[in-house]
C-alpha cells in the first residue's frame, strides 16, 4: 500500500527526499546485471540484498528483503528490477525506469507486484508523452485491483487514469476516474491518499476551465497535507493553486505564490514540478505584459523539459517563448515556433488516433490531412503536367487577363468593405453617446463611467483571451463574472452587436493592425495571435470582413506604397 502512495505522489511531482550515493545504486545495478548475464546466482544474491538495502534507506522500499544464496536468478531479476524502476522514475529517469519495469513485468505474473509494476509502467509513460500505452497498462492494473477490492488500491489506479486522459488533453474523460476514485478514498479513510485525488480533481477542473471549482479542491487538498505536515506536498499543492488563480486571472496572487514555489522547489531537486511552475510563472508575467520576465522562465521550463523528454509541456514552454519573443526578437521567435512544430510533430508518432484529433484542435492545422492532400495532389499534378504543358501559351494569357478584371473588382470590394467598417465603428460610437444621452442629465457622468468602464473591460478581456487562444462568448461572459444572457443582453443594449460579432470584429481590426504594422509576418502566426488556430478559418473570416485574404491584403499594400 505505501508503493502505491509513493508512486501516487511521483506522479503529480512530489519526489522523495533521498540521501544515499546516486553512484552506489547504479553500480550496484550494473553489477548485478552483469551477474545475471553470467548465470551467477550466488553473486546475484549477494548484488540484490546490497541494491533492495539501498532502496530501504532511500524509503522507496517499507521493509528490508534479504534473499538466501538459493534463491533463484527470476525471484531477484523482479525484486531487483522492479525497484529499478521505481528508483529511477523516482530519480526522474523515465526511459530507463520503463526498460526496467519492463523487464520487471512478466516475471511478477500472478504476484501483489504484478499491479504495482503495471501502476509503475502507466505512470512512467505518461511522463513519456505516450498516453495509450500508459493507458493500456492502467486498464490492466485497475482490472486486477477491481478483483483484489482494496478501495485505497483501487483509488489509487482510478487517479493513474485520470492523469493520463488528462495529460492527453481529455478532461471529460478524466473527470468520471477521478469522482469515483474520490468515492473510493473516501471508503478507504485515507487522508494521504485523499489529499493526492483532490489536487488530481483540481487539475481536472482546471482544464475543464471551471476554476471556481478546482479552486475547492486544492485547497482542500493543501489543508490535509498540512493536517499531515507534509511540507514538500504543500509546496506542490500551492504550485497547483497558482494555475488555477491563473485561469481565474488573477495574476498578481498567483506570482506572489510562484516567486515562493519555484525556489522551494528547486532547492528539493523535484525539477519537474519546478519546470511546470516556471511555465505558469511564465504564463502569469506575459498576461501582466512583463515579456522579458516571463521569457526567463518559459526558457529554464523549455530546458528542463526537453532534456526530461517531457514533449507536451515542452510544447507550452516554446509556444509561451514564442509569444513573448515575436515583438523583440524575431528571428528567435521563430525559432521557438519551429521547435513547436517540431515537437507537435512528433506527438504525431507517440499518440493514437484520437489524440491526433485533439492535437489538431488545440494547436493548429490537420496536419496528417494535409499530407494526404498533398500526396494526392502531387499525383493529380503528375498526371495532368503533359497537358498544362500544352495549353500553357494560351491560358496564360487568359490567366492575366482576369486576374487585371480580379484585381479590380477586389480593389473595390475593400474599399467598400472598409468603408463600412468603418461606419460600423461610428454608428457604436454614436448609439454609445445617444445611450448616455437617453438616461437624463442627472446621472449622465454615473453612467458614462459605467459604461464605459464595461466597454474598456470586455475589449481587454477579448484581447487577453485572443492570446490564450479561447475565444467565445462563453469564455468572454465567465471572465466578465456575468452569465452569457446578462452578457449579451449589456453588451446588445449598448452596441447593437451580438457578442459574437462584437468579439469578430475586434478580431478582424487586430489582424488587420498586425498586418499593417508587422508584414513580416506569415498568415499563420497574425491567425493564432488572433485566436485562429486553423489559418483556413482565418484567411475566410478576414475576407468575409475586408474583401481580400490576409495575403491579397499584403500585397495590396505593398503594391500602393
Amino acid at each position: 500500500m505505501l508503493r502505491r502512495l509513493l508512486l501516487s505522489l511521483l506522479l503529480f511531482g512530489v519526489t522523495i527526499g533521498t540521501t544515499a550515493d546516486g553512484s552506489r545504486v547504479e553500480t550496484l545495478l550494473n553489477n548485478f546485471d552483469a551477474a545475471v548475464k553470467d548465470g551467477s546466482t550466488a553473486k546475484a544474491a549477494q548484488l540484490a540484498n546490497e541494491f533492495l538495502g539501498e532502496m530501504h534507506s532511500l524509503n522507496l522500499l517499507e521493509q528490508p528483503v534479504t534473499f538466501s544464496q538459493a534463491a533463484s536468478l527470476d525471484t531477484l531479476c523482479q525484486q531487483v528490477w522492479y525497484w529499478s524502476g521505481e528508483y529511477l522514475y523516482n530519480r526522474q529517469d523515465y526511459h530507463r525506469a520503463a526498460l526496467y519495469a519492463s523487464k520487471a513485468l512478466p516475471l511478477t505474473k500472478g504476484t501483489e507486484q504484478e499491479s504495482d509494476c503495471l501502476n509503475l509502467l502507466a505512470i512512467t509513460y505518461v511522463r513519456l508523452s505516450d498516453y495509450e500505452t500508459a493507458a493500456s497498462f492502467a486498464k490492466q492494473c485497475y482490472a486486477i485491483d477491481e478483483k483484489a477490492g482494496d478501495p485505497d488500491i483501487i483509488s489509487s489506479t482510478l487517479n493513474t487514469l485520470t492523469a493520463i486522459y488528462l495529460s492527453a488533453g481529455q478532461p471529460k474523460e478524466a473527470e468520471q476516474y477521478i469522482l469515483k476514485g474520490i468515492e473510493m478514498a473516501e471508503k478507504a479513510n485515507n487522508p494521504s491518499r485523499m489529499a493526492i485525488l483532490q489536487a488530481t480533481a483540481s487539475e481536472v477542473y482546471h482544464a475543464l476551465g471551471e476554476n471556481a471549482v478546482a479552486l475547492k479542491y486544492i485547497e482542500r487538498a493543501y489543508e490535509l497535507d498540512k493536517q499531515q505536515g507534509n511540507e514538500e506536498r504543500m509546496v506542490v499543492r500551492l504550485a497547483q493553486k497558482a494555475a488555477v488563480l491563473i485561469g481565474l486571472c488573477e495574476y498578481a496572487d498567483a506570482v506572489q505564490i510562484l516567486r515562493t514555489v519555484i525556489p522551494s522547489l528547486r532547492k528539493s531537486g523535484n525539477r519537474h514540478s519546478m519546470a511546470i511552475a516556471c511555465n505558469d510563472m511564465g504564463k502569469a508575467l506575459f498576461l501582466q505584459g512583463n515579456e522579458q520576465e516571463a521569457n526567463v522562465y518559459y526558457r529554464e521550463a523549455a530546458e528542463v523539459f526537453s532534456q526530461m523528454g517531457d514533449i507536451y509541456n515542452e510544447i507550452h514552454a516554446r509556444k509561451g517563448l514564442y509569444e513573448c519573443l515575436w515583438k523583440s526578437d524575431p528571428t528567435e521567435a521563430k525559432r521557438q515556433i519551429d521547435r513547436f512544430n517540431e515537437l507537435k510533430d512528433s506527438i504525431y508518432s507517440n499518440t493514437s488516433a484520437d489524440r491526433l484529433a485533439r492535437y489538431n484542435a488545440e494547436f493548429g492545422n490537420d496536419w496528417l490531412k494535409l499530407e494526404n492532400h498533398e500526396q494526392r495532389k502531387a499525383k493529380l499534378w503528375a498526371i495532368v503536367s503533359a497537358l498544362i504543358a500544352l495549353l500553357l501559351a494560351v491560358g496564360i494569357w487568359f490567366f492575366m487577363w482576369r486576374r487585371h478584371r480580379m484585381q479590380q473588382r477586389i480593389n473595390k470590394q475593400l474599399t467598400e468593405n472598409i468603408k463600412e467598417l468603418r461606419e460600423r465603428y461610428d454608428a457604436l460610437s454614436e448609439h454609445y453617446d445617444n445611450a448616455i444621452a437617453a438616461a437624463g442629465k442627472d446621472n449622465s457622468e454615473e453612467l458614462i463611467e459605467t459604461d464605459r468602464e464595461f466597454l474598456e473591460k470586455t475589449i481587454n478581456t477579448i484581447h487577453e483571451l485572443m492570446l490564450n487562444g479561447q475565444i467565445d462568448a462563453n469564455h468572454v461572459a465567465e471572465h466578465m463574472g456575468m452569465s452569457l444572457f446578462q452578457f449579451r443582453q449589456r453588451l446588445s443594449n449598448l452596441t447593437d452587436e451580438t457578442p459574437q460579432s462584437f468579439i469578430n470584429i475586434m478580431r478582424m481590426r487586430r489582424a488587420k493592425h498586425l498586418l499593417d504594422r508587422h508584414p513580416e509576418m506569415n498568415v499563420s502566426e497574425v491567425g493564432m495571435l488572433c485566436a485562429y488556430n486553423d489559418t483556413p478559418n482565418f484567411t475566410r473570416a478576414f475576407k468575409r470582413t475586408f474583401g481580400l485574404t490576409p495575403t491579397q491584403y499584403l500585397e495590396k499594400a505593398r503594391a500602393e506604397k
